[in-house]
């Protein structure tokens, strides 16, 4: 089967990034991955007994007792299972891609808030990103960087990018605008509008976002392992290609305890708090009557 005139235009694109900038491309893949390591084996270091109780720690502050309990029964099943190696080597590619698509995302959200037509160019290039089949990516991703982390982290900021990119621009447009001119009435630059009231304001939108962007993810971490990631994902995919129920069922389920985990802590920092400071109720007293009608 061969490629049209459009296919053909996309492979020599390619092998001209790869011919004339093979240079700069392994030196960005040895950086990359030298940072994926230094985070995947700062978490392996951790004891088991530590990690378990920070994050209880975490879901006790944020969600309360019963979130906690969750969470402490979660991580102890998967470290029951033996898959608490692969899960913090899947922690720690899911960290170091949303935080490069945060890094990313989030300034290109606020210049599409604040500026109309990249708000249109952003817009289709988004839908680009998230409609293009996820196993699309890792052609370019290997060809360029090879196997390993560095194509698997690539492939996944591209992924879990546009949703905080499009959240954070939402959240923005949306601050009333009566804010914005009392601002503009005080004086208020664009720079200190920007950090002082559309930011704070745009701020559940914007962890929404991030919630979003973790989950997806965490959603590319099987097809990320097969050009070398590792963690949970290579377990499943060992899993499917043995034809073995019970690997696969328990890498994923490793996989959707984790996402569980991540995404109701993410989530709880995106919503406003609820509680209201009790006003003190005015008693009611009594005025005494001063004039009554005469007969």
């Amino acid at each position: 089967m061969n490629s049209s005139f459009i296919g053909l235009a996309a492979e020599h694109g390619v092998n001209f990034l790869f011919q004339h900038f093979r240079g700069g491309f392994d030196a960005f893949s040895a950086v990359l991955d030298a940072v994926v390591k230094v985070l995947q084996d700062g978490l392996a270091a951790v004891p088991f007994v530590v990690m378990l109780v920070g994050f209880m720690a975490i879901a006790l502050w944020r969600k309360g007792v019963v979130f906690a309990a969750f969470v402490g029964v979660a991580l102890f099943t998967i470290n029951f299972m033996g898959l608490w190696a692969q899960t913090v080597s899947t922690l720690a590619l899911v960290i170091a891609a949303t935080f490069f698509s945060l890094l990313i995302g989030i300034p290109l959200g606020i210049w599409g808030a604040r500026n109309g037509r990249a708000e249109v160019v952003l817009r289709s290039l988004l839908d680009f990103m998230q409609t293009m089949p996820a196993f699309v990516y890792l052609i370019p991703a290997v060809i360029l960087f090879g196997l390993g982390r560095v194509p698997a982290v690539l492939a996944t900021i591209v992924f879990s990018m546009p949703p905080v990119v499009r959240l954070t621009t939402l959240g923005i447009k949306q601050v009333r605008e009566e804010l914005m001119e009392a601002g503009r009435s005080f004086g208020s630059t664009d720079s200190q509008l920007l950090w002082k009231i559309q930011l704070p304001n745009a701020l559940p939108s914007i962890m929404a976002g991030i919630n979003q962007t973790i989950m997806m993810a965490l959603s590319m971490v099987v097809v990320a392992s097969m050009i070398g990631a590792g963690g949970l994902g290579e377990y499943v995919l060992s899993g499917i290609q043995r034809l073995d129920i019970g690997i696969g069922f328990e890498g994923g389920l490793g996989v959707v305890l984790l996402a569980i985990i991540l995404d109701r802590l993410t989530e709880s920092f995106g919503v406003k708090s609820t509680k209201k400071k009790r006003k003190p109720q005015a008693t009611k007293q009594t005025v005494p009557e001063t004039a009554q009608a005469q007969p």
